[in-house]
């Protein structure tokens, strides 16, 4: 404690004894005592109170990576999503002009239309 040793309390303690006196020595010491005892709690709850706010720091940080993490995510896979349509861009002629291909072709083979047998084969269903 302090790097006394027990000669040097000793020493401290024959002082405080012819100072004091036999009477007062131990209502000084008890109000030491508690004063030393008030002391160590108030370290032990400045500590406590130092990791709580180390704790909510680290906390605070991990959130934080954690939302750069989500925003990047989404980043990506926002540019993912367009990244097709940007490889594959077309003109408006080259629109025009396939429009224009698909019309113009004309069926080679006609298509005849076939009447639904399954609907009137089938009776509709009956309330219960």
């Amino acid at each position: 404690m302090f790097g006394i040793g027990m000669p040097e309390m000793i020493l401290i303690l024959a002082i405080a004894l012819i100072i004091l006196g036999p009477k007062k020595l131990p209502e000084i010491a008890k109000s030491l005592g508690r004063g030393i005892a008030e002391f160590k709690k108030a370290t032990q709850e400045f500590k406590e109170n130092l990791d709580v706010d180390n704790d909510l720091k680290e906390a605070r940080d991990a959130i934080q990576e954690i939302k750069g993490d989500i925003q990047e995510t989404v980043q990506e896979s926002m540019t993912e999503d367009t990244a097709p349509y940007e490889d594959e861009a077309v003109s408006e002629e080259d629109l025009e002009h396939t429009f224009d291909e698909d019309v113009t072709e004309a069926p080679k083979e006609p298509v005849e239309d076939k009447p639904r047998q399954e609907a009137d084969e089938e009776e509709p269903p009956k309330d219960v």
